[in-house]
């Protein structure tokens, strides 16, 4: 009896498993899979905690050269990157931003570019400038740049702290004028910024300006009526504080 169990049962041990042929399904559906995996909601930077994303992207391309093929341009077409790093640890005069770094190939896929302005606003970092190293005239897919302001440092509560009160406004400008000249098909400038930022001033006003005449088109996100109300607020209150004199 025990013989005849054992019998019946090692048919079923000895099926092996078959591979998944994810290549023989259509590309749609690859895509959609694969966008699970490489797409984030974060802008892609140099930055310590993108570890966890950059490990399982690697992981894929490795997988055979048909799937780097498909996976990254996936990768590098799904998902915006930042021109110039904002985390402190990649300010040195010798750091090369993310884009530097990215073969021709790769950054041929890109599609959408984010500068973020505000981080080390009393003293940019040397390597935030714009020169051939960045490969933005090899950009063609580029057609979206989103600038994001993190604090208009013109505006007085940073009096006293700010090296002058255009310095950053105008090396922000310089920025954007070289990043927007360079890239051969870029179409669409997107401006956000934190609550204390407001459009009327004379940051976000002059940025605004610079994308104009390059004949781009500007959209400016998540409207907040509220903004200037919320910067007076600051200022009186750091007034109070400080006991700072208008002006």
């Amino acid at each position: 009896m025990e013989a005849s169990l054992y019998s019946e049962e090692l048919p079923d041990q000895a099926v092996k498993r078959q591979p998944f042929r994810f290549f023989d399904l259509p590309v749609e559906l690859r895509a959609k899979i694969l966008g699970y995996l490489l797409f984030t909601d974060r802008v892609v930077d140099l930055d310590p905690n993108h570890h966890r994303l950059a490990h399982q992207c690697f992981n894929l391309f490795l997988v055979s050269r048909r799937f780097l093929d498909e996976a990254s341009h996936l990768f590098y077409s799904g998902n915006a990157f930042r021109i110039f790093p904002t985390h402190g640890r990649f300010f040195g005069h010798k750091t090369r931003p993310l884009l530097s770094r990215l073969s021709s190939r790769y950054r041929a896929s890109l599609v959408s570019l984010e500068l973020r302005l505000g981080p080390g606003w009393s003293s940019p970092p040397r390597s935030w400038r714009v020169h051939d190293a960045l490969g933005l005239e090899e950009m063609a897919a580029v057609r979206i740049l989103k600038v994001f302001v993190e604090c208009d440092p013109s505006h007085e509560i940073f009096r006293g702290f700010r090296i002058g009160k255009n310095f950053y406004t105008d090396f922000s400008v310089d920025l954007l004028e070289g990043i927007v000249e360079r890239l051969p098909a870029l179409e669409r400038v997107e401006f956000d910024g934190w609550p204390s930022v407001m459009r009327e001033g004379p940051l976000m006003r002059r940025l605004v300006e610079v994308a104009e005449l390059g004949g781009k088109k500007v959209v400016q996100l998540t409207p907040r009526e509220s903004r200037e109300e919320i910067c007076r607020a600051l200022v009186l209150r750091a007034r109070n504080v400080y006991s700072i004199s208008p002006a």
